[in-house]
């Protein structure tokens, strides 16, 4: 594991001493104020002082943590497909990607309450710069993705990142979430980038292919769908960048504002699909397409099908397509009262004498309508 010291999670050896490192850190007195609300903070210390593994740690305060995330900021989380995993398995989950921190933390929820082996997951290091959060992110088996490398440091990193997953997935049976792209969808289009299979793909051993290795390692599509963005209005001024070609510049305290946004913004209702493993598929694809980079775009396109399939559409999203294209396709997916309240907050967050900002706040909503209705016609044809 010498390879990985610089990106992997603490072994449970290490959780104690780093907890004891950050135990009077006043972002971990708010986490724990907020989780265990008139509780003494002597009480969860002494608790916590006491833990001495990652499992311990997220299932007595990560998991708790998120339980009261979606009591207040939530009206409640449902499941699909879980049953199709098995214990003692382990699976590469590659998910769209929405929120930095509540994708992972409410899979593993689930995860954990199916009675399922939860899992390692990608974060990106720009995510975790200070080091409290760093020292949590180890905590809560994340693992780290360098960004921001030239080219020669990009791939000796992508191939260690990739042993790394390797590891964890044959080596540890631990399973691994990855999102299906660098950084999160802001335009509600869930694509997989070719360029996640290919550093994957840098694990292969021997004479292994590819698409040997993915048939391994038990692919499962993951579709995670907030009803309302918590942070919808702060993707708008890189769209808007987008949208005028212009090249976008993050602020100093953009990518923390993201996350604490994420976790105390209203959601509504959450849904989190679990796809089909794709073993069978992807054995298909081994034995119909020769080349290489083909087989890889199919995957890509495999995953995007199952996703897209797999992702829970809410009247916010029917509104939000009625809107853009000002007609009244879906009228039936919504209620007065809730278009009402959508135009309430657009109309709120964005500037609506700004067309090209109308359009994409409603677009991020609308797509995945599009992207959805694609994919089942594709399917049935």
């Amino acid at each position: 594991m010498s390879s990985f010291e610089d990106i992997r999670p603490f072994y449970d050896t290490e959780v104690n001493g780093a907890i004891r490192e950050i135990i009077d850190h006043p972002m971990l007195k708010a986490m724990m104020n907020f989780t265990f609300p008139g509780v003494a903070d002597d009480y969860w210390k002494d608790l916590m002082l006491h833990c001495h593994s990652i499992r311990d740690f997220q299932i007595n305060f990560i998991y708790p943590g998120i339980q009261k995330v979606l009591e207040k900021s939530s009206e409640g989380l449902t499941t699909s497909g879980f049953e199709k995993l098995e214990k003692n398995c382990s699976y590469l989950f590659i998910s769209n990607h929405r929120d930095i921190i509540l994708d992972t933390s409410l899979l593993n929820s689930c995860l954990f309450e199916h009675g399922l082996t939860m899992t390692t997951s990608a974060i990106g290091d720009n995510l975790v710069k200070k080091p409290f959060l760093r020292t949590l992110s180890r905590i809560t088996r994340n693992f780290m993705i360098k960004r921001g490398l030239q080219s020669r440091e990009l791939l000796e990193s992508s191939k260690n990142v990739a042993a790394y997953i390797r590891h964890s997935l044959i080596r540890e049976n631990r399973s691994v979430w990855i999102a299906q792209r660098e950084g999160r969808t802001k335009d509600g289009n869930d694509v997989t980038h070719r360029g996640v299979l290919k550093m994957l793909s840098m694990a292969t051993e021997n004479d292994e292919t590819a698409i040997e290795y993915f048939k391994k390692i038990n692919v499962v599509p993951v579709s995670i769908s907030y009803e309302y963005d918590p942070t919808d209005v702060l993707k708008m001024p890189e769209l808007l960048a987008k949208a005028n070609s212009e090249i976008y510049v993050k602020g100093e305290n953009e990518d923390f504002l993201t996350l604490l946004n994420g976790i105390i913004g209203q959601k509504k209702r959450i849904h989190i699909h679990i796809g089909e493993i794709l073993t069978p598929d992807i054995d298909l694809i081994s034995k119909t397409e020769p080349v290489p980079s083909k087989q890889l775009q199919l995957l890509a396109d495999l995953l995007d099908r199952h996703i897209l399939a797999g992702y829970k559409l809410w009247p916010t999203n029917y509104i939000a397509h009625d809107l853009l294209y000002e007609d009244a396709e879906y009228a039936d997916k919504y209620t007065a009262d809730e278009k009402t309240l959508f135009e309430k907050r657009f109309r709120k967050g964005v500037d609506l004498n700004n067309p090209t900002a109308v359009k994409s706040f409603l677009a991020m909503y609308a797509n995945p309508v599009n992207n959805q209705k694609r994919v089942l016609e594709e399917l049935k044809n």
